[in-house]
């Protein structure tokens, strides 16, 4: 109501009977009005404040909104271009949406190439490099169904004018629009394919491996025509390990390198050469006419390698022996050709190396006993079947026993005795020979301990137990459970012992002698390097072979010889003991001589433990010889 109104309706209300307006009575309606309106006037001003309240709080609000959007807008912005991955989406128009710098720096793009809307033919146009091939056409195959299976993925691959090979992995959605990560997947690919490589290639000589060379083999055999026949060569280095014994391993394999270029050049390229061991390479040779033109690649072959290698100013001279098997005579499928070159390998190198056989039916028949054999001595050994014969000592100038040496036997319950000379190899071959060796050692000792205590027990010691087992222990486990003094023991090693690993041998064989235990050069004359090897350790005695004994009464040369290590022995202050005697002229000769000590079947042969007490009560061997030299001891 306007207020001129209000004012005529409340002068009417205070006007009297007689007309007249009573003033005071207006005032009262004035001021009533005024009191009723004042609160109206307060509740307005209170709304009116409480509005400025909360738009200010609002404004506060909308204030802080949009801080958090910049600062989550700017974040965003940080992990997009710091993603070590490359990230673009496109809209279901193929525009860019968004990209990061990753995206740019991978192609190669400017920031005015990837401005938003930019279509995603003209990125392709401008990027340096080019789609691999399978990739494009799997890519464009995958498209066409993008529209009808919404997320399908699909990998496109790029190939960089710079080298560099980048990997986009794709994911299209529903409506036609892709988000794409993109990869250098360039290291990855590098060591995929190195990985892939070594598992098919021998790293030292770059030539294929045995699983690589076992595929060539499939392959060759699978294409072979009806008449065609394919030639296996396996080749074996000639006692190898002594190279890398003597050189050092990076010497060796220097020369295994060298080896590798002579055997490649002798093969040429038509055939196929791999590398299947440490010493052991292989050549398959196909569309040739065999076994003739294997026999002259054989040939060829033995004759590059028979040149001498050079390491620095030392020569090495190396001999190589080869197993020969052709399909389809021999075997028309991978394993049994491989086999078979194997075995006749092993007849090769049984026959004393240096040449090549080839596989035969009757090698066969020979490999499948040694099998057997190779069970049974298993079962031998886990069983103890063997037993221990005894062969004495004789002193020449005692005129009397002094110890004996332990010789294995094994009396198998349905071959009959088998020959050390057949299982002694064939334990070393098969890593039996430890265990053997270990219990030889143990029985020794136990039955030596129920001798005279003047009595000396020898016992032969592998090369192999030098570097496969704890020699030293095991031969004080079994002095400590005999009781014998280790005084009482004399262990007997071959040079093939030093010429194994001298470094590792030497040191073992100077911590059994501080123990008090003798050590002796068993087969002393047969090997090469006998003499330096007596310089390099001061053995308690040397054995000579019994080779050298057979023709020392008949022929002056062999006698020289003879008398010449026995003085060689005396002069070092080793003791000499001379095998195969077996008549009384040998005896007399050497007692002339004065050699120290005899053994063979003169005295008398290997008796098994219950006739050693009948042998040491044996009289003396006596002869009629004259008086013998003086030795000169140092």
């Amino acid at each position: 109501m306007k207020a001129e109104t209000l004012f005529w309706q409340q002068c009417t209300q205070a006007v009297d009977e007689d007309g007249s307006i009573d003033a005071e009575h207006l005032m009262d309606l004035v001021i009533a009005t005024y009191r009723g309106h004042e609160s109206d006037y307060s509740e307005i001003e209170r709304s009116a404040e409480t509005l400025l309240a909360e738009n200010r709080e609002l404004r506060s609000t909308v204030g802080f909104t949009r801080q958090a959007l910049a600062d989550q807008r700017e974040l965003f912005e940080i992990v997009l271009n710091n993603l070590p991955l490359g990230l673009s989406v496109f809209g279901a128009d193929q525009r860019l949406t968004l990209s990061n710098l990753r995206f740019r720096q991978l192609f190669g793009f400017t920031d005015d190439d990837v401005m938003p809307g930019t279509a995603i033919a003209d990125l392709m146009r401008k990027t340096r490099g080019t789609e691999q091939a399978h990739a494009r056409t799997r890519g464009r195959r995958e498209g066409q169904e993008a529209s009808s299976k919404a997320g399908r993925i699909r990998r496109r691959e790029w190939r960089m004018d710079d080298g560099r090979i980048i990997q986009s992995v794709v994911t299209i959605l529903a409506d036609g629009s892709n988000i794409a990560i993109h990869a250098d997947i360039t290291e990855d690919r590098k060591a995929a394919e190195r990985i892939t490589y070594l598992a098919h290639h021998d790293p030292l000589t770059g030539l294929p491996n045995r699983i690589r060379f076992r595929e060539q083999i499939d392959a060759a055999l699978s294409d072979r025509r009806p008449d065609e026949q394919i030639a296996l060569v396996h080749l074996n280095l000639d006692r190898f390990k002594s190279i890398n014994n003597t050189l050092g391993v990076s010497a060796g394999d220097k020369i295994l390198q060298q080896v590798a270029e002579r055997i490649r050049a002798s093969a040429g390229s038509e055939n196929i050469l791999a590398r299947l061991g440490s010493d052991e390479f292989a050549i398959l040779q196909t569309g040739r006419q065999q076994p003739w033109n294997v026999t002259a690649l054989a040939d060829q072959i033995r004759r590059e390698l028979s040149e001498p290698f050079f390491r620095g100013e030392k020569q090495v001279e190396l001999s190589v022996s080869m197993g020969i098997s052709i399909a389809p005579d021999d075997a028309v499928e991978t394993d049994k050709l491989l086999r078979n070159a194997a075995v006749a390998l092993s007849h090769a190198k049984a026959d004393g190396r240096r040449h090549e056989r080839f596989f035969t039916g009757e090698m066969d028949e020979k490999i499948q006993a040694r099998h057997a054999l190779e069970a049974d001595l298993r079962a031998a050994v886990q069983n103890e079947q063997f037993e221990l014969h005894y062969q004495p000592l004789y002193d020449l100038a005692q005129h009397r026993i002094s110890g004996f040496e332990a010789l294995i036997r094994w009396n198998h319950p349905v071959r009959g005795r088998v020959s050390p000379m057949e299982f002694i190899p064939l334990a070393e071959e098969v890593g039996l020979v430890v265990d053997i060796g270990r219990w030889v050692l143990r029985q020794a000792c136990n039955d030596a301990a129920q001798w005279p205590e003047d009595i000396k027990i020898a016992v032969n010691v592998s090369a192999i137990q030098f570097s496969s087992s704890d020699l030293p222990k095991d031969v004080g486990e079994a002095l400590a459970a005999a009781g014998l003094s280790p005084s009482r023991l004399e262990l007997e090693i071959t040079e093939s012992v030093l010429m194994e690993n001298r470094d590792e041998v030497l040191p073992v064989l100077h911590a059994l002698k501080e123990r008090g235990i003798r050590i002796s050069m068993d087969d002393f004359g047969t090997g090469y390097s006998s003499l330096s090897y007596l310089s390099s350790f001061p053995f308690d005695k040397i054995k000579i072979d019994k080779s050298f004994v057979n023709d020392i009464v008949d022929h002056r040369e062999a006698h020289a010889i003879m008398r010449a290590i026995i003085l060689l022995g005396d002069a070092l202050g080793m003791r000499v003991t001379v095998e195969g005697v077996e008549t009384a002229e040998q005896m007399a000769l050497l007692e002339r001589e004065a050699c120290d000590e005899i053994q063979g079947y003169y005295i008398s042969p290997p008796k098994p433990f219950s006739d050693v007490a009948f042998m040491l009560c044996m009289p003396p061997k006596k002869t009629d010889s004259v008086t013998p030299l003086v030795k000169l001891r140092r």
